[in-house]
């Protein structure tokens, strides 16, 4: 009977940690699609978030195709014509990009198109191995409802191919991903923005740069 007590109460004492465990094992478990830029330079992917679960968080990867021939073409196409391109992946936990997760995920296969893949891309012939050089930005997103009159951009790139990328800050918001000709400011720059309107000759003149190409604008995933 004694032991039996010592049991009973040992298992009791550990039903709290076991509660926490439970309550602090997210997950966010998904095919997670995501624009696809760059150029002979580097290749990024954004993902394509919204404010609701699987789906918010804001991440922004630099990687490259493990299958070489395929990566020097897909950087020659986008350095050629800089449009949006797309990429359905394999389902993961988006979690796993998170900073200093003890699983960060480092590959995984994913099928390419050109244009939006959910919005009549046209689909590439294979599916490619995705290897993920660095997570640039992950942030999770609040679904509180907010306004404000500046948004952030952060300026990515190198040698004479950059691109500025909105962080999603309020709700509603837009995603926005534009490569600039020259833009001789550096780091991160807050555009004034109108709503939900398209700030593109907003956002050249604060990086002063020489010209601007539109590579992708959403608003309707993130109202």
């Amino acid at each position: 009977m004694r032991r039996m007590k010592r049991r009973t109460f040992a298992f009791a004492a550990l039903l709290p940690a076991l509660a926490w465990a439970e309550e602090t094992a997210e997950s966010a478990f998904g095919g997670h699609g995501m624009a696809v830029f760059g150029g002979r330079e580097g290749l990024y992917a954004s993902h394509l978030p919204m404010f609701h679960t699987p789906h918010d968080s804001q991440v922004l990867l630099r990687f490259h195709l493990a299958d070489a021939a395929a990566d020097k073409a897909l950087r020659e196409t986008l350095a050629r014509q800089p449009s949006l391109w797309t990429f359905d992946p394999e389902a993961f936990d988006l979690l796993r990009f998170t900073p200093g997760h003890a699983k960060p995920l480092r590959e995984f296969k994913a099928r390419f198109f050109a244009g939006h893949f959910e919005r009549g891309g046209k689909p590439q012939s294979a599916e490619q191995r995705v290897v993920v050089d660095e997570v640039m930005l992950f942030r999770r997103l609040s679904p509180v409802q907010r306004e404000a009159s500046t948004g952030r951009y952060r300026l990515i790139g190198k040698g004479s191919e950059w691109f500025a990328v909105k962080t999603i800050d309020r709700r509603p918001d837009f995603d926005h991903i534009v490569r600039l000709k020259a833009p001789q400011v550096r780091g991160e720059v807050d555009v004034p923005l109108q709503g939900v309107a398209r700030p593109g000759a907003t956002v050249q003149r604060a990086f002063k740069a020489k010209g601007l190409t539109e590579i992708y604008f959403e608003t309707d995933d993130l109202r």
